[in-house]
């Protein structure tokens, strides 16, 4: 799971002409769901968002006080794109969780964060709903977390795939041919005249 922790004055969500969501000061969190995603993503995330120290404390000192110290607002606001992978520069999606999905388990996420902080402080804007984000960045202050269990670098989820794709490409083959591709593979990686040589070498060591 991935989401976008914004410290913000003011953030709001309309849909069409009507407004969803408004907080005051606190955070606006823009989260993207992957298909990968389990309680334990879930877990993590509620717990850093909520004690994430982004304000200041009552000496004006920074980084000292989280949300639930201050007893500020969050907007929540579900944002399948950042699970965006780009395959040349079209946005791929398919590790977002799909929606049928996807929506459950937002709700549970809600709902853990209402459970553990204050409920009436903790807004939404409209799952599925073509909206607009308004939002007044505080600082401006913008960090990005990433649940350690769900999908890493995109880079390396699509080296996954790659090794994936190779593997149904050799149990297709069958092992007779895999078989036969390794070992040219080897012999061709090998010099042919050192290891005719070694192999000699090996023969006359072993003549009385």
């Amino acid at each position: 799971m991935k989401a976008i922790i914004q410290r913000v004055t003011t953030a709001s969500v309309t849909a069409g002409e009507e407004q969803i969501s408004s907080i005051g000061r606190g955070l606006c969190v823009l989260f993207g769901i992957s298909v990968a995603d389990t309680q334990k993503d879930v877990d993590y995330m509620v717990r850093k968002i909520l004690n994430l120290r982004v304000f200041e404390d009552e000496n004006g000192r920074a980084w000292s006080h989280s949300v639930m110290d201050r007893e500020l607002e969050v907007l929540c606001v579900s944002q399948f794109t950042l699970q965006c992978i780009l395959k040349g520069n079209k946005p791929d999606f398919h590790s977002a969780m799909p929606a049928e999905q996807a929506q459950p388990f937002y709700n549970n996420i809600l709902e853990q964060l209402r459970q553990a902080y204050k409920p009436e402080l903790i807004k939404d804007g409209q799952f599925g709903a073509y909206m607009q984000v308004h939002i007044q960045n505080d600082g401006p202050v913008t960090i990005q977390l990433e649940s350690p269990t769900g999908p890493t670098d995109p880079r390396l989820l699509s080296k996954q795939e790659k090794q994936q794709q190779r593997k149904e490409k050799t149990r297709s083959k069958g092992p007779s041919e895999s078989s036969r591709e390794k070992g040219a593979s080897r012999r061709s990686k090998a010099d042919p005249g050192a290891s005719s040589g070694a192999e000699g070498d090996v023969s006359s060591e072993r003549e009385p």
